[in-house]
C-alpha cells in the first residue's frame, strides 16, 4: 500500500506537469495559467453547490427516518472533487470534475461497488428456534442484533 501511494504522488505529478508543458507548447504560458485559474474557479463554485445540494439530500433522508448512505458517499465524492481541483493540473481536474457530476458519481459508485462486492462472502444462518421478523425501515427503533464471523481476505 506505502509503495502505491509513493508511486501515486511521484507519478501523479509528473504526469500533470508534463501535460501542462505540452499545453504550453501549443498555446502558451498566459493560456495555460488562465486555464488552471479557470478551472480552480469554476471547479469552487460547482463543488460549493454539489456540496450544498448533497447537504440538504442529507438532513431530507434523515427526516425521513431513513440511512442516508447514499448521501454520504456523495458528499465524500464531492470532497475529494474539491481536494483534486485545488490542486493544480488537467488530469486532476478532469477527474474532480467528474466527481462533481451526479453521473460521475453514479459511474464511480457503481464501479467501486462492483469491484469490492466481488471480494466479500455473505452467508446469513438462522437459528431454527428463533422467531424472525421482517425488519421494518420505518421504525426508529433498531434494537436488534446481528451475530457475524469476521473472515481474512482472499488475496
Amino acid at each position: 500500500m506505502f509503495t502505491r501511494l509513493l508511486a501515486a504522488f511521484i507519478i501523479v505529478p509528473l504526469i500533470e506537469l508534463a501535460l501542462l508543458l505540452q499545453v504550453t507548447m501549443y498555446t502558451n504560458l498566459r493560456t495555460t495559467i488562465l486555464l488552471v485559474i479557470v478551472t480552480g474557479v469554476i471547479g469552487s463554485f460547482l463543488a460549493r453547490r454539489e456540496g450544498v445540494m448533497a447537504w440538504f439530500r442529507f438532513q431530507s433522508a434523515l427526516a425521513e427516518g431513513r440511512a442516508p448512505s447514499r448521501e454520504i458517499q456523495d458528499g465524500l465524492m464531492i470532497v475529494f472533487a474539491a481536494a483534486l481541483l485545488l490542486t493544480p493540473g488537467l488530469l486532476t481536474d478532469a477527474l474532480g470534475f467528474t466527481l462533481l457530476l451526479p453521473q460521475g458519481r453514479e459511474f464511480v459508485r457503481r464501479t467501486l461497488l462492483k469491484r469490492y462486492m466481488q471480494r466479500f462472502h455473505v452467508q446469513v444462518n438462522s437459528q431454527p428456534d428463533s422467531v424472525q421478523q421482517p425488519l421494518n425501515r420505518n421504525e426508529r427503533d433498531s434494537s436488534f442484533t446481528i451475530d457475524a464471523e469476521s473472515f481474512q481476505r482472499k488475496n
